[in-house]
């Protein structure tokens, strides 16, 4: 396999985090293809790279960097560029990579292009990220079903943050794809937590 695509059912869900896990847990390389925000924080690439042991020469990076915390599409037309699929081809790599979306599957790139085109572009199983609050079952399965709907291959559901048994229960037996665990919530997200929560997903990814 040549790698995994990181989605999340929103914004805020904990994607960076997770890339982070399952880059540290199969010891595979991080790639985000785009990424808007850099007004307000780092890249991801920095983010993720800071939280991996062994970094270097595992982290790509973006092909796309906006300032604006805007969505991509909005954030590439301040800045008078155009996204094109054709630039965001997989990196040249042996080592599988994790891919990290920026935003959810339906976030538009362009007036003509989402993340969904992306996804079927680059051709990669698909993880989503979910993390629980009021709505995000409804969120998470539309994730999913729109996935299916487009013939995309999913990996499984990767929960992020506090535990609902029933809630996680539910969205598996409802959507047919199977659970992948949960990040607990982290006090503090550092190199040594990730690698904590990294190691107890050793072997069942």
């Amino acid at each position: 396999m040549k790698g995994l695509i990181v989605a999340g059912i929103g914004t805020e869900v904990g994607k960076s985090v997770a890339s982070a896990v399952l880059c540290e847990a199969l010891g595979w390389s991080y790639w985000k293809p785009l990424a808007s925000g850099l007004n307000d924080a780092p890249a991801e690439s920095v983010t993720v790279g800071n939280l991996l042991s062994g970094a270097e020469g595992r982290i790509f990076p973006e092909r796309y960097l906006f300032g604006a915390s805007l969505s991509p599409h909005i954030a590439a037309a301040m800045e008078g560029v155009t996204i094109s699929l054709e630039e965001l081809g997989l990196p040249d790599t042996e080592n599988p990579l994790v891919v990290e979306l920026a935003g959810g599957v339906m976030v538009p790139l362009s007036d003509t292009v989402t993340n969904l085109d992306l996804i079927r572009y680059l051709n990669l199983p698909v993880v989503v990220v979910s993390r629980h609050y009021l709505g995000s079952i409804n969120h998470t399965l539309l994730t999913l079903e729109i996935l299916k709907s487009r013939d995309v291959p999913i990996y499984g559901v990767l929960f992020n943050g506090e535990e609902l048994p029933d809630t996680e229960r539910v969205i598996e037996q409802l959507s047919g794809v199977r659970i992948l665990g949960r990040i607990p919530t982290l006090p503090q997200v550092t190199r040594e937590s990730v690698g904590s929560v990294a190691a107890s997903f050793r072997g069942r990814l």
